[in-house]
């Protein structure tokens, strides 16, 4: 059916849900429907959720109680519910939302467009839920999970030559404190033909880099046409397509870190050397109480595995403090870990308890709301101060640098629709600001992004945001002001930012031009989050005029 209405969508959550987002969006743009950035305008109102920390839930529950009225003045409007809250809390969610027209599950998202079709004609409450864990047998049930990939939409993406492609859904490890493998199902992995199908057809659209996804994406295995395909087989495919010249991919399980994967990064060039590798905790009581299937000797002969193999890879981590009956002694050892390992950054999480995992049925929730702030705290401190050293040892280095368009420096106030080959997206989203990233429940020290982070370029969605808005604080000695561009001078040149090979976060003046380019940039100055520098010039013979400065 065509349309010709306007969508508001906000999503909370993972790289998952980014993509989810993206597709949802694309497939209802085939519809006809344009994106609007206030919900009050919309005829067609979607939250797409997170159910990992308590405080994303109340979130949309927030949004959704603004919404409760707005039916009163327009009857047609659709409000929908869908991704992992859904998925989870149908129930509930009708209870505190009654106003809510559509509840739709991470396996169901394919039924978008109709379903709100069908809210809206017969304004009768639309649900399309997957199986629950235990209502079959896990063949039925990760049958009732799809994996939602239709055709992409270049002008949903952050930029035009970026992409995430999804090739697992779901998980089975089943950690004690985790919803994800009730939320995403069981783990099943995608066929090679129709991932190495997708990528192409990505790099027709001119994309450059692409983010490989899954809950424990290296643990990817799959048999097609009777040849078994590892992470390493997929990632070495991929490689071979000319135009893809960054293979990037997240998030990876301690236990599946294999020598093959290992060396595959080190003999493909256009495979990132970044490895987000969650540690959780340092202490071994800790990581059985949370059912993470290793230990902490098991995770050193990891690390060792892996800088023995790839010497010049970066890792970063995840780590929750306050899970239950971790001491002072047990987050001492996180502590340690963090020293030791020295991540490139890490993911801080305060432990919320969530209903529906062994925790929240087996252990008490122990420690202090205050306990928990103060460990996040310090763990955050120690990281930022990990992270500022190994950035200023780039000072005087030159990097490659893929250049993924104007900063959000550069953003504010400029028009940047002129660029050429920049979609940028229907809005700005409410991303985390550069300088130390600190909120309520999740708190991200250091240069990278695994959540919902896109930390210096634009979100297509109409709002794109982590669990909590952040807010920028300044790192010691470093002003925030450090890392606003100067004006734009007449050659067009305004500040860009990009990534290395490392995923380290560089800012620099430029020509938008360059946007979806390899680059050059000489570090002259760091913050414990970015890497500010230059554009590195080389000199060629011009005739007889002498010798021109040229763009690298």
């Amino acid at each position: 059916m065509s349309h010709n209405g306007l969508l508001y969508i906000e999503t909370v959550g993972c790289q998952m849900n980014v993509l989810d987002s993206e597709l949802v969006v694309a497939a209802l743009r085939q519809q006809g429907y344009s994106l609007t950035t206030d919900p009050k305008e919309a005829d067609t109102v979607l939250f797409n959720t997170c159910s990992v920390r308590e405080h994303a839930e109340e979130k949309i529950y927030s949004q959704l109680g603004r919404l409760k009225f707005a039916r009163r003045s327009r009857p047609d409007v659709v409000i929908g519910v869908i991704g992992c809250m859904a998925q989870k809390d149908q129930d509930l969610i009708f209870r505190r939302a009654p106003h809510v027209d559509m509840i739709v599950g991470t396996g169901q998202l394919a039924e978008i467009p109709k379903l709100v079709d069908v809210a809206r004609s017969t304004r009768k409450r639309q649900m399309a839920l997957s199986l629950d864990r235990k209502e079959g047998s896990r063949t039925e049930v990760a049958a009732s999970f799809e994996s939602y990939d239709p055709l992409r939409d270049p002008e949903m993406r952050p930029t035009p030559w970026q992409a995430y492609v999804r090739i697992m859904i779901g998980c089975d490890k089943f950690c004690t404190y985790c919803v994800v493998p009730m939320t995403r199902g069981p783990e099943q992995s995608r066929l090679p033909r129709d991932i190495l199908r997708e990528v192409e057809a990505l790099a027709a659209q001119g994309v450059r880099e692409v983010t490989l996804l899954g809950q424990t994406v290296n643990s990817y295995k799959v048999t097609q046409d009777g040849r078994l395909w590892r992470m390493s087989d997929l990632i070495a495919a991929i490689h071979e397509n000319p135009a893809i010249q960054r293979i990037k991919f997240v998030t990876n399980y301690p236990k599946d870190m294999t020598l093959d994967l290992l060396e595959a990064i080190r003999d493909l060039p256009k495979v990132s050397r970044y490895l987000h590798v969650p540690l959780q905790s340092g202490c071994d009581e800790v990581l059985k109480r949370m059912k993470r299937g290793y230990t902490t000797a098991d995770y050193r002969d990891m690390m060792e595995r892996i800088n023995k193999t790839v010497p010049d890879v970066a890792v970063s981590s995840d780590f929750i403090v306050g899970f239950c009956g971790e001491s002072d002694e047990s987050f001492r050892k996180s502590l340690d870990a963090v020293r030791e390992y020295r991540f490139k950054n890490s993911f801080i999480f305060k432990y919320s308890p969530r209903k529906g995992t062994k925790a929240f049925d087996l252990y008490p929730d122990d420690v202090a709301e205050d306990v928990k702030r103060r460990r996040n705290q310090e763990l955050l401190t120690l990281q930022n101060a990990i992270s500022e050293e190994d950035n200023a040892e780039m000072i005087g280095r030159q990097v490659e640098v893929l250049v993924e368009g104007p900063s959000k420096w550069a953003a504010k106030g400029r028009e940047i629709d002129a660029i050429p080959g920049w979609h940028g997206g229907a809005a700005v989203g409410e991303g985390k600001a550069e300088g130390h990233s600190h909120h309520e429940e999740h708190t991200h020290a250091g240069s990278g992004s695994r959540e919902i982070h896109h930390n210096d370029g634009f979100v297509p969605l109409s709002v794109i945001h982590s669990e909590e808005t952040s807010k920028a604080v300044a790192a010691p000695g470093v002003s925030l002001a450090s890392l606003a561009p100067t004006p734009a001078t007449q050659s067009g040149a305004l500040q860009l930012t990009g990534r290395t090979m490392c995923d380290r976060i560089v800012v620099f003046e430029g020509n938008p031009r360059l946007s979806g380019t390899l680059t050059t940039v000489a570090i002259d100055d760091c913050t414990p989050t970015t890497l500010i520098g230059r554009i590195v010039t080389r000199e060629v013979q011009h005739g007889s005029s002498g010798l021109l400065p040229i763009l690298m």
